[in-house]
């Protein structure tokens, strides 16, 4: 018996949205996975890069820079608890599993290797895993369930947020047209949390340091791309914001785009990755593009 092979349909829509006018949510099959670590190494200063594969991978689909993975650990007492194949989606256990999500940085099909950078900080979960995790180790990857798509057609782009939002930031740069323009702006603690990006040429990069100061406590990013020369309402130039980071900081940005910049919902995608004192933050409330899954990201900061 022949079995149909259907990702053409999904391929087909986000060719069709990225030539298209406005940014729209794009879903594929949701995939459960076994996977191994075949090496970890630091990112500069602040990112843990996690790098997997092995059999596992085939047939795992990366699209867009903002699609994220949910890692699943063990419970407390070693129970390993996992969703199932449910026809295109994932059928879960309750309660949860612990998981926690991260950006897909790197898809190679050909080395068959899945990078994920993941934000360091004292006692978050997935980075003290990561810190240690052996060579061979099993890691248990659920998704990508989709992402959001975004046409090439805007004449500005601007990317903001802090290390959390870093590996997205790479890739978007990486993946953009090389006639693209527009900035992006990166939070980090120091120069040491800096790392090369690939930026096309018309795309100005701003990094800007904590000096001292906690992660989600500072207004660094809202007066940074606040600043910039970005198209306005009133004129000709389209703009497309993508905005993550820790979510009280993003408040008053959202006000900005919304009211400000006057983006429609189709124009922007604010989301926050983590919440200052929260360990497993779920941006599914409030999140200003209407997705069907949260960019929850679980950095598990314990600060706050």
């Amino acid at each position: 018996m022949t079995r149909v092979d259907h990702r053409h349909r999904h391929l087909d829509r986000i060719a069709e949205v990225r030539a298209g006018r406005v940014a729209e949510k794009v879903g594929y099959p949701i995939g459960i996975r076994t996977l191994e670590v075949v090496r970890t190494e630091m990112v500069g200063s602040g990112l843990i890069r996690l790098t997997l594969g092995g059999s596992g991978v085939d047939g795992f689909e990366a699209h867009v820079p903002d699609e994220h993975v949910k890692l699943i650990f063990a419970d407390p007492d070693g129970t390993l608890r996992l969703p199932e194949p449910n026809g295109t989606m994932l059928k879960w256990p309750r309660p949860s599993p612990i998981s926690r999500e991260y950006t897909v940085r790197r898809f190679d099909p050909v080395a068959r290797e899945l990078d994920i950078d993941i934000a360091v900080h004292d006692g978050g979960l997935a980075a003290e895993w990561a810190r240690t995790a052996r060579i061979g180790e099993s890691v248990h990857v659920a998704g990508p369930p989709g992402g959001l798509v975004v046409p090439t057609s805007y004449d500005k782009y601007l990317l903001a947020g802090d290390i959390t939002a870093l590996p997205a930031i790479a890739r978007w740069l990486e993946e953009m047209p090389p006639t693209a323009e527009g900035w992006a702006v990166i939070e980090v603690a120091d120069a040491s949390e800096e790392i090369p990006l690939d930026a096309p040429a018309g795309v100005e990069v701003r990094w800007l340091h904590r000096d001292g100061a906690a992660p989600g406590t500072t207004d660094l990013i809202e007066r940074a791309v606040r600043s910039l020369p970005v198209p306005g309402p009133s004129d000709d130039e389209r703009l497309y914001v993508w905005l993550a980071g820790e979510a009280g900081t993003l408040k008053p940005l959202r006000r900005w785009v919304r009211d400000e910049l006057g983006l429609s919902k189709h124009d922007h995608d604010i989301t926050g990755y983590w919440k200052r004192g929260v360990a497993d933050y779920d941006d599914d409330h409030g999140h200003e593009h209407d997705h069907e899954h949260h960019h929850g990201h679980g950095h598990d900061h314990p600060r706050g």
